[in-house]
């Protein structure tokens, strides 16, 4: 285990797991249960609907790894208004995935179900028509990216030809500044699998988490204005990198202090850290 510790009382920035300044990511297994993806990631159990009927079914869909996410679906039984789901969030930049996948026989056919979609009431996608666009069984995932300005994300779908519908909705915050993107290898150049811990600790606050690798890579924004995280006192950050199996193979702890904190020309990096592999 390689294990370093560097105090700094003149800090230019504060480096986090990119996940602990924005609002967490949400994912929502439309018309399902709970459900933890190929990934790790956790999928909540249907919310934050106005209404609609749930649909399910037991065939196996194509293009996916994640069967869970396209088997249920939500769809809008209403001609005459919009099936909504909005969530609470911080006002700002998000990216918004949308999981499809055409599963009703009778619609399996071009033009058999045709609905728009709307974010933040702006229309993102008109005349949107699932199996013209990825067949039957078929995983398809359409993205755009919204700004919240109400503290509200609305997602509205409208029928045009039979019922709109959705099968998974995913909103990631998109977080903008300079970055430190963290890239774990073993020695033989593969990607090393597993999760970067951290922690934040001063005299008046303290707060951790857990974010998975992807491909080996964790991605840290350079935080220029820790006070807005609520941190105002000298203060310790806790970096830790565990394997699968558990293993800790690599950390890193910084002591920082707020009142010297100037982003000045910090820029964009990355750090290439080689582990052993236990």
């Amino acid at each position: 285990m390689r294990k370093i510790f560097c105090v700094v009382t003149f800090m230019v920035a504060i480096c986090l797991p990119k996940d602990v300044l924005a609002q967490s990511p949400i994912r929502v297994n439309c018309g399902g249960a709970s459900y933890t993806d190929s990934k790790g990631q956790v999928w909540q159990a249907d919310a934050g609907y106005n209404w609609g009927n749930v649909s399910s079914i037991s065939a196996v869909v194509s293009g996916t790894s994640d069967q869970g996410l396209y088997q249920q679906g939500r769809y809008n039984p209403n001609f005459s208004a919009g099936m909504i789901y909005s969530f609470a969030v911080p006002n700002g930049q998000y990216h918004v995935n949308l999981y499809f996948a055409e599963t009703y026989a009778a619609t399996q056919v071009k033009g058999a179900r045709v609905f728009n979609v709307k974010m933040e009431g702006v229309a993102v996608f008109s005349n949107l028509d699932i199996f013209a666009l990825a067949g039957a069984h078929t995983a398809l995932v359409k993205s755009a990216d919204i700004t919240v300005s109400n503290g509200q994300a609305n997602i509205e779908f409208d029928n045009l030809v039979q019922t709109a519908k959705v099968n998974a909705i995913e909103i990631l915050p998109v977080v903008s500044g300079p970055y430190l993107l963290l890239n774990f290898t073993y020695p033989d150049g593969t990607p090393v699998p597993g999760n970067l811990a951290y922690t934040v600790s001063s005299s008046l606050l303290s707060f951790q988490g857990s974010n998975p690798l992807n491909n080996g890579q964790a991605q840290c924004i350079i935080y220029s204005n820790p006070s807005a995280l609520g941190i105002s006192a000298q203060f310790t950050v806790n970096l830790s990198l565990t394997d699968t199996a558990g293993h800790t193979l690599w950390q890193l702890t910084v002591a920082m202090d707020p009142s010297q904190v100037n982003l000045g020309a910090v820029q964009s990096s990355a750090l290439n850290v080689v582990v052993q592999k236990l």
